[in-house]
């Protein structure tokens, strides 16, 4: 069982910046990839950014050049978020995998980030 915790997160001014950070903890072995997603209202829930073990990161479009993740040590990562558009407002929530099969094995409860324009 794993247990996500995020932090950060609250209100932002356009162009903005805002940090989220996510803590795992439980009886697991290795996290594999590490994720943050967003849910926008009305809309789907999208990743927006993951990070492997290794440092890999993968970022959707709309974020590339803004925000930065990073993989603090195996069981922490943070997203960095910057130039912050109104678009960027929604629930971010953290996910893990515990294996390199993509698989989700836990989230988090999410933390509301609004960005104002």
């Amino acid at each position: 069982q794993v247990q996500l915790v995020e932090s950060g997160g609250g209100l932002a001014q356009a162009g903005g910046s805002l940090r989220l950070s996510c803590a795992a903890s439980g009886r697991f072995f290795r996290i594999s990839t590490m994720s943050w997603y967003r849910q926008a209202p009305g809309k789907q829930r999208e990743l927006v950014a993951s990070v492997t073990g290794g440092g890999l990161a993968n970022y959707v479009d709309a974020v590339k050049g803004r925000f930065v993740i990073s993989r603090d040590n195996h069981t922490t990562t943070t997203l960095q978020m910057s130039n912050l558009k109104s678009e960027d407002t929604g629930v971010y929530y953290c996910a893990c995998s515990l294996n390199p099969n993509g698989i989700t094995d836990a989230w988090g409860r999410g933390t509301q980030v609004t960005v104002l324009s």
